[in-house]
């Protein structure tokens, strides 16, 4: 939150523009940037409407509470007046959304979306934006939490006639989602005073707001139970069992004697350690525990929110990122699932993180700090990134550091590969990451292995599974240059260029482009073939058929791989990163993009020798019979 004063101080200092000094010093201190023109401009000119209707209304004393932060996320919410109900006297709360909108029309698709003049893509229509709002500080707010009718949601278009966006509201209204413009603005004072009193000041309902505890809602958590938990597919066997009954036992001991305990479980490419953490996320919400999930890859959290929160919009709200929990208190949960746990970074800033939380704190003391029972499930053999420090001996070291016991279980059975271990034992030899060097694979009834003599061998391969109703996907090694995105309709740029043959890699943002998915789904959505996926979108993923160009930043020479930096075009990579870890990090991508097919893997190498090398190994080559076959 940027500032909190009642309606009739906020009107006076918007007079005299201290208020939008002290908002432009208050975001550039959280922020560690000055607004831009246009966010302070929307501050001029929104918040007096805001006020002045406030005033209107006779509700002076009303809190004002601008740019409301959301607990666990970026977003913000534009004001929240907070207050007491006219009728029950208890404490109210109205969400505003602003728009300095004058027009504006539903997208002829999804009424939910509307399009303006500025914006060349459909935006979410405010209606649906602050319901949204609502919705989500209910369900992490502990103030609101058990009475969810204390919170409702306005958006105010104040500079908008009903001729020019009337047609917004042909969604569905209710108490979360209303909307009015500056030519309904009677109507808005009306909404506001049957919300708020005007006898009673609201500094005390703001109070109780801020200092509401951050925690999912038991409500989000039953919802959650039913459609997390009662999926049939999540089965543990095994080990995976016992990584499981550990962690609910820890949650039991922590709850009865006030203790804390880590648990660490590891394990290679599907070992299961996703489906561990989405059975204990269903059990722990069916038990009433506050538990949060949390990984570092964009991608993986995006999926996950999708595969658990199909039905249930609102169950998505629970799958966070590492670096959501700079702020927040202290075993504020009771369990925080820390999935793909190889991806913790040394610190949740970045360049957009403010002076004053730039701490220098390790992220792996905040995830720890933050729950009585952290869970981190891992394979180092992923790290692929520097500054990536979730290893096993990293977790143990901060955990003794705290004085904290640390339990470690390792997940050896494996599902992905065809559940082939053979396979998983080749892969790694293969690199060099388990001792024993190369081996020729010798074919098992699980996993099938090919090596390709060009690109289009490899494609023209991958091409004939799809047309056998397998999924496939293709991937490669940072080694090309990643053009910007183009604009909609535009091809899409082929980076990857191997002779003649040239596709494009996956997109990166979060919006489909030329048929193309987005970067989180490319992997999940079947238009994500035909691009050629990087190591961070194929990450925790997996598909039927798997096609892996090793570049020239890995190459044989001799009787040994050699690792040539100077290939990679993965910006991550600086200059203070040392030889030694940029060769495991190269290793580890590999490693990664081997270890995706659950039927089969397709592999070529840019290099001669390696080709050569890599024929040898895989013990068979992909030939137009194959194609066929």
């Amino acid at each position: 939150m940027l500032f909190r004063e009642s309606a009739q101080t906020i009107a006076e200092r918007a007079l005299d523009t201290s208020l939008y000094l002290h908002l432009t010093e208050q975001f550039s201190h959280m922020h560690g940037y000055r607004p831009s023109t246009a966010e302070v401009r929307s501050w001029q000119r929104s918040i007096p409407a805001l006020a002045a209707v406030l005033n209107d209304a006779g509700l002076g004393e009303v809190e004002i509470m601008l740019e409301y932060a959301l607990p666990l996320n970026s977003k913000r919410a534009d004001a929240v007046l907070a207050g007491a109900h006219p009728v029950t006297g208890e404490p109210s709360y109205v969400v505003v959304e602003l728009k300095q909108w004058s027009q504006a029309e539903p997208d002829e698709d999804d009424p939910a979306l509307c399009r303006i003049d500025a914006y060349a893509h459909p935006v979410l229509n405010p209606i649906e934006q602050v319901r949204r709002y609502c919705e989500y500080l209910v369900n992490f707010n502990g103030a609101v939490a058990e009475h969810p009718h204390r919170v409702s949601g306005v958006a105010y278009l104040h500079n908008a006639t009903e001729f020019g966006v009337g047609g917004l509201r042909a969604i569905e209204l209710d108490d979360r989602g209303q909307m009015f413009t500056g030519e309904r603005r009677g109507e808005f004072i009306d909404h506001l005073r049957a919300k708020l009193s005007d006898k009673v000041a609201g500094a005390r309902a703001a109070d109780a707001l801020q200092a509401g505890r951050t925690v999912p809602s038991k409500q989000l958590m039953s919802v959650a139970a039913q459609e997390v938990r009662e999926r049939e597919q999540f089965v543990l066997l095994d080990e995976q069992q016992v990584a499981y009954r550990m962690v609910l036992n820890a949650v039991r001991k922590a709850k009865q004697s006030d203790h804390k305990e880590i648990v660490v479980i590891t394990g290679g490419p599907g070992t299961g350690k996703s489906v561990i953490a989405l059975s204990l996320l269903g059990e722990l919400y069916r038990q009433g525990v506050p538990a949060l999930h949390a990984t570092g890859s964009q991608s993986f959290t995006k999926t996950m929110r999708k595969v658990a929160g199909t039905r249930k919009r609102e169950v998505q709200e629970l799958f966070k990122y590492f670096n959501s929990f700079m702020t927040t208190e202290k075993n504020a949960l009771d369990v925080l699932i820390c999935d793909e746990a190889h991806r913790i970074r040394e610190t949740s800033a970045n360049r957009f993180t403010s002076t004053a939380h730039r701490t220098g704190r390790h992220q792996i003391d905040e995830l720890i700090d933050v729950a009585r029972v952290p869970v981190f499930l891992l394979d180092e053999h992923q790290v692929v990134r520097p500054g990536e420090m979730g290893t096993v001996e990293d977790i143990k070291a901060a955990a003794a550091a705290k004085g904290l016991e640390c339990r470690v279980v390792p997940l050896e059975s494996q599902f992905r590969c065809g559940g082939s271990d053979a396979y998983l034992r080749w892969v790694k030899r293969l690199l060099g990451l388990e001792r024993g060097g190369p081996v020729v694979w010798e074919p098992d009834d699980r996993m099938q292995l090919l090596a390709a003599d060009s690109p289009q061998d490899l494609e023209a391969f991958l091409e004939a599974r799809r047309a056998q109703g397998y999924g496939a996907r293709m991937s490669a090694g940072y080694c090309w240059p990643w053009s910007p995105e183009p604009k909609p309709g535009e091809p899409l740029p082929a980076d990857v260029v191997i002779g003649a043959w040239a596709r494009p890699w996956n997109l990166r943002g979060d919006r489909s482009v030329s048929g193309a998915p987005p970067s989180a789904l490319w992997a999940t959505d079947p238009a994500g073939f035909g691009q050629v996926g990087c190591v961070y979108t194929a990450q925790g993923f997996e598909y039927d058929w798997s096609g892996v160009i090793i570049g020239p930043d890995l190459v044989w020479r001799g009787d040994r791989w050699v690792t040539d930096r100077t290939q990679s075009k993965d910006t991550v990579f600086k200059k203070s990163t040392s030889d030694t870890d940029v060769d495991r990090l190269i290793r580890n991508t590999y490693k990664v993009l081997l270890t995706r097919g659950m039927i089969g893997t397709i592999v070529y190498s840019t290099d001669a020798e390696t080709r050569e090398k890599l024929r040898e190994l895989a013990g068979g080559m992909a030939t137009r019979e194959t194609e066929l076959a």
